[in-house]
C-alpha cells in the first residue's frame, strides 16, 4: 500500500479532505472502489455530516461502566483523528512518481525521517486497542452517511457490531497486526518491508470497511506475506 507509482498526468484524484488519492501498483482495484464509495478520509469506517466536534448529546462512560475505561470519543472520531492520519503517514512514506522527468522516489532517508514514521506507527498500533473497548458509540447522534445506499448509516453499523462483536474484534486484531508489521519494518529501516507492511495495512482497513462501512463495494483477498 505504501508503494505509490503515479503518472502525474492521469492518475491523481483529489479527496474531499484535500489529500490526494493515488492509483498505484497492485492496488488499482482497491483505489477505484474507494473512489466510488468514498469521498473523505480512507481509513474511516463511516462518514459524518461534518468534521468531528463536541456534541451536547455525547454520553461518556464512567470507569465503573466499561471495565475501568472512561469512554469519550466515538469510533468515528478515533478513525478520523488518530488512525487515519497515522495510516496516511505510512502510505505516504514511500512514493514513486512517474512523470516527464522520469521516475522520482520519495522515501525515509534520515534517522529523523524514520523516527517521525515510528511515532506514527506507534500511534496506529496503540489506537487499535481503543477500538476494543466496550461501550464506545460508533458515531455522534448527528452523524450521517454522505453516500446513502453505498455507505451504511451509523445506526446500521452499530447493529452489525452488536450482532457479531467477535468479527469486529478479529478485524481490529488484523489492523493491530498490520501496524506491528509496519513498526517492525520501521525499526529495521527496511523500505521493502515497509512496502509489504503498508499493503497489509491497506488489506486490514479495506476488509473491515467492506464489512461495516460499505458492504458489497470493497474487500480484498488475503494475499501476500
Amino acid at each position: 500500500m505504501v508503494h505509490r507509482t503515479v503518472n502525474e498526468d492521469t492518475l491523481g484524484a483529489e479527496r474531499s479532505n484535500g489529500c490526494k488519492l493515488l492509483f498505484y501498483g497492485s492496488m488499482v482495484n482497491t483505489a477505484v472502489r474507494r473512489l466510488i464509495a468514498v469521498s473523505a478520509a480512507g481509513a474511516v469506517i463511516f462518514l459524518s455530516s461534518g468534521c468531528s466536534r463536541p456534541n451536547a448529546d455525547r454520553v461518556e462512560g464512567g470507569p465503573e461502566g466499561h471495565g475501568g475505561f472512561q469512554v469519550t470519543a466515538t469510533v468515528e472520531e478515533i478513525m478520523v483523528s488518530i488512525i487515519d492520519p497515522a495510516a496516511d503517514a505510512v502510505w505516504d512514506s514511500v512514493v514513486i512518481v512517474v512523470n516527464e522527468n522520469g521516475i522520482e522516489t520519495t522515501q525515509p532517508e534520515t534517522n529523523e525521517d524514520w523516527l517521525t514514521l515510528r511515532r506514527h506507527a506507534i500511534t496506529l498500533v496503540e489506537a487499535t486497542n481503543l477500538l476494543l473497548i466496550e461501550g464506545r458509540a460508533v458515531a455522534a447522534p448527528d452523524s450521517r452517511s454522505k453516500l446513502p445506499g453505498i455507505d451504511l448509516e451509523p445506526d446500521e453499523i452499530e447493529t452489525l457490531l452488536s450482532a457479531d462483536r467477535a468479527t469486529w474484534l478479529e478485524l481490529s486484531g488484523k489492523l493491530h497486526e498490520s501496524g506491528v508489521q509496519v513498526l517492525d519494518a520501521v525499526d529495521r529501516q527496511d523500505v521493502d518491508a515497509l512496502l509489504v507492511a503498508g499493503d497489509r495495512l491497506d488489506l486490514a482497513c479495506e476488509n473491515c470497511h467492506a464489512k461495516y462501512w460499505y458492504p458489497g463495494y470493497g474487500g480484498r483477498l488475503d494475499e501476500g506475506p
